[in-house]
């Protein structure tokens, strides 16, 4: 692997340790939970989503078939069915059911997946604390893999957001999560851009914290002259695109996506509608605090938009979206001004607002194909079908989104999606060539 867990563990006396992490990160999927209902955590509303009930079944099975199986002495599977009934993708595992099925798992129930999650966590504990007893190796391996699943278990924390959030808005009473506090001031940022002298950068990650394999190896790229926008495209900005017919000129879409646009009767980004019975009133957008007026959101980042709507977006405000290795090199030394914890999933408002850090808020679509670094190597055994075997048909976001749990936004963390997904808190930030000058 391209770092150690554990020896970043022991040399950062600030860090919290890991069973503190664990702890953390796993209440957090259980504070979800005891903001739904049984029958929400039931719901699936489409091909990309899965419901929370089996999230949280998922994440713990990473725990036991990754580490309690094969490292606690003496662990008996807590329910053999588990083993691919809760299996996602892991082809060398064995079979799974299909994806689509999993909205039909009404058993087991969520008490006793809730059993399962308990008894998980109990035998990590255990494994975290005879530690010192292991050889060095082993130790090491240990760490690394309960840091893989606690990075797991966060990207499953946001999809619990996104996927919540679509089964809400597909049924037709729209619930709220909860209701929106106070809404935070948004003042609009300056249309500023951040310019770039070209140059070899270095990419991709090469320290010592943790980073999933598709960072990494950190390698030189030459980045020619380029300016990035220093705030993400605002709903203002794409209202104005709306507005101007967009969605109804095909010189400003690429071929898929103006397919795209026809078979699903895109027009406008995923969430937005107009108010009233003959649907002609005021714009409002679905949030995860039910419908607001868009009009309250408007210098805030748009997002749930798909790679094709970003691009056509791009091509119309006459700039294009940056590449990954630009991306990474404006944000480099940003820091995230926003991100999920339990508080804020308790208290704060959950929805993007202005920020003036490319880190956090939203996801943003880049112009690079979902590809491996020179010298890629997946992790080996079943772990290596975590991120190398999608590396097809797919395109980098970055930058993380108000989602995103604490801890794990970074400047190199490669997102990647199929280029119609519209479900994820994505949208867009714009780029040019710096001798172009700003327009």
């Amino acid at each position: 692997m391209a770092h150690s867990a554990l020896a970043s563990l022991v040399d950062a006396p600030s860090h919290v340790s890991l069973l503190e992490r664990f702890r953390r990160v796993r209440s957090l999927s259980v504070a979800w939970s005891r903001l739904l209902t049984p029958e929400d955590q039931m719901m699936q509303s489409c091909a990309d989503a899965s419901p929370v009930k089996w999230h949280l079944a998922h994440t713990t099975w990473f725990f036991e078939t990754f580490l309690l199986r094969e490292y606690l002495p003496g662990y008996a599977l807590f329910d053999p069915d588990f083993l691919w009934l809760f299996n996602s993708y892991y082809k060398t595992l064995g079979g799974h059911p299909e994806k689509s099925l999993r909205a039909s798992f009404s058993r087991p129930s969520l008490a006793q997946v809730m059993d399962f999650r308990g008894a998980v966590d109990g035998g990590i504990e255990r494994l975290l604390e005879s530690l010192d007893t292991m050889a060095d190796a082993t130790a090491r391996e240990v760490a690394e893999r309960i840091e893989i699943g606690l990075n797991h278990e966060q990207q499953h924390q946001e999809l619990i957001a996104t996927d919540i959030k679509h089964a809400f808005f597909t049924n037709p009473l729209h619930p709220a999560l909860r209701p929106a506090p106070l809404m935070p001031g948004a003042a609009p940022a300056a249309d500023e851009w951040m310019n770039f002298a070209p140059g070899l950068t270095a990419v991709g990650h090469g320290g010592s914290e943790f980073a999933f394999d598709n960072e990494a190896p950190q390698h030189m790229a030459y980045l020619a002259d380029f300016s990035i926008a220093a705030r993400a495209v605002s709903c203002r900005d794409y209202l104005a695109f709306v507005d101007d017919g967009g969605y109804a000129k095909p010189n400003l879409w690429l071929s898929d996506g103006w397919d795209a646009i026809a078979a699903q009767g895109w027009h406008a980004p995923l969430y937005w509608r107009r108010a009233g019975e003959r649907g002609d009133g005021p714009w409002e957008v679905f949030t995860l605090h039910g419908f607001l007026p868009l009009e309250s959101l408007m210098d805030s980042p748009v997002c749930h938009l798909s790679f094709y709507e970003a691009e056509a977006f791009a091509r119309w405000a006459g700039h294009r979206l940056p590449t990954e290795f630009e991306f990474e090199a404006a944000a480099r030394d940003c820091s995230a001004e926003d991100f999920l914890d339990a508080e804020k999933l308790s208290l704060g408002f959950l929805h993007p607002q202005a920020s003036r850090s490319l880190l956090g808020q939203v996801w943003q679509w880049t112009q690079s194909a979902y590809l491996p670094y020179p010298g890629y190597e997946p992790l080996p055994g079943a772990l290596g079908e975590y991120n190398g075997k999608f590396m097809s048909g797919q395109m980098v976001l970055r930058g993380g989104s108000v989602m995103t749990p604490h801890g794990h936004i970074r400047a190199t963390y490669r997102n990647f999606f199929p280029p119609g997904t519209r479900w994820q808190f994505s949208g867009l930030r714009l780029a040019q060539r710096r001798s172009a000058g700003p327009r």
